[in-house]
This record gives C-alpha cells, sequence and structure tokens, in this order.
C-alpha cells in the first residue's frame, strides 16, 4: 500500500534552522520538504504557486512577525495546516498562534523530539500544543481569566508594536514595517497604554523592554 505523502513548507530566517528542519523531516517516508523561505513575501509568493498540506514556521522573521504570515495564510489558502516551531515561549505565544488560525505550536528547544508527531498531527486538523496551554484555554472558556497578564489582553497588532516599541523601534519605522501610517501607531500606543495601565510614553517602553527582556531569547 503506497504511503500519502505529506507536503511540508518550511519558514525561518536562520538557514542553517531551515536546512535542520529540512533534513530531520526529509528523512521521513511519509513527509517532503517541498520549499522553505526566509521571510513572509518569499514565503507566500512560493505558496501561491504551490499550496503545501503543512506550513512549518518561526515567529520571528526577516519581515515581522509570523503571526501575520499565520493570518494571511489562513485567509488565502484555508486548506493549508499550520505549525508554528519557535524559541519564543510557549505560555506568551500559543494562544495568539492559535487564535492566529495555526494548529500548533512547538518551542524549538522540543524539536527533536516533538516536530515529527506535531506535523502529522496537525495535518490531521487536530491541536498540538501542551497540557498547561490546553487547560488555560479551558478556564478561559469557562470564564476563568481574570489572572490573565495584562499583555495577554492586547490584540495581535497591539502586542506586535508593543514588542517592537520594546525592541527600541520608533513609530517612524514600526509604521513602515507595518504598513502602517504613524498616526495609526500612536492610536494603537494610546490604546496599549490604557490597557497596561501606564501613566505615558517613556514609561510604556520601560515596560515593553522589560517584557521582552524576560520573555524572548
Amino acid at each position: 500500500m503506497k504511503t500519502r505523502v505529506t507536503r511540508v513548507f518550511i519558514v525561518d530566517d536562520h538557514p542553517l534552522i531551515r536546512d535542520g528542519l529540512g533534513v530531520l523531516i526529509g528523512s521521513q517516508r511519509d513527509l517532503q520538504v517541498c520549499g522553505s523561505a526566509g521571510s513572509m513575501r518569499d514565503a507566500l509568493q512560493q505558496i501561491t504557486q504551490a499550496p503545501p498540506d503543512v506550513l512549518v514556521a518561526d515567529l520571528s522573521l526577516k519581515d515581522g512577525l509570523g503571526l501575520e504570515l499565520i493570518r494571511t495564510v489562513k485567509e488565502r489558502f484555508p486548506q493549508v495546516r499550520m505549525l508554528v516551531v519557535s524559541a519564543f515561549e510557549e505560555d506568551q505565544y500559543a494562544e495568539r498562534v492559535l487564535r492566529s488560525g495555526a494548529l500548533g505550536y512547538v518551542n524549538k528547544q522540543e524539536c527533536d523530539t516533538k516536530l515529527l508527531e506535531a506535523i502529522r498531527t496537525v495535518q490531521t486538523g487536530r491541536r498540538f500544543v501542551s497540557e498547561q496551554i490546553l487547560q488555560r484555554l479551558v478556564n478561559q472558556a469557562l470564564g476563568g481569566n481574570d489572572g490573565a497578564d495584562p499583555v495577554s489582553r492586547l490584540t495581535d497588532r497591539e502586542f506586535e508594536i508593543y514588542r517592537m516599541i520594546g525592541q527600541g523601534v520608533t513609530t517612524g519605522d514600526i509604521a513602515r514595517q507595518l504598513y502602517l501610517s504613524p498616526h495609526t501607531v500612536d492610536s494603537h500606543r494610546e490604546k496599549i497604554r490604557h490597557k497596561l495601565n501606564v501613566k505615558n510614553g517613556h514609561e510604556l517602553m520601560h515596560h515593553a523592554m522589560r517584557w521582552v527582556i524576560d520573555h524572548e531569547p
């Protein structure tokens, strides 16, 4: 009986990681690497020509946060299953990843043991996240979200801008990278400031910088 081969597309901004993931995935009889990219733009160009079965993507890309790629692929190619493989902490990103349209999340430190299982799981349309995240999602569905980190209440766009503020990116550069007007970025900053209950832009910058230091590699 012929084995059904799942076509996998890899998106990561580090060539060595793309190659390593490609070797691991390509060693399996039922999995085939059909392409790879280091940026959202390159990935979308290739996926448009030949959509894969599964997209494996990092959250940190050359031209932005991978959440935007996930949302775009979900909208344009709803048949593509998506899995995030990232060095970012699962408890800070997994829920956003799932809301954006991906079905799973694997930390890069656990790639060797979990990646292949995760790909096969999401390929069937099932979710692949830790028990901790699943329990949190259940609690939220039951209305138990009162103790959540205020940062988790930011919208995805606000969260992107918050991260960039924490990385020291100026308003003008945020606007250019996200294809927004500076006025729109300022509006988002004000919403973020109120949601996080910080007094001014200077305090917001320090709040965001501390969050990035504490939660990102």
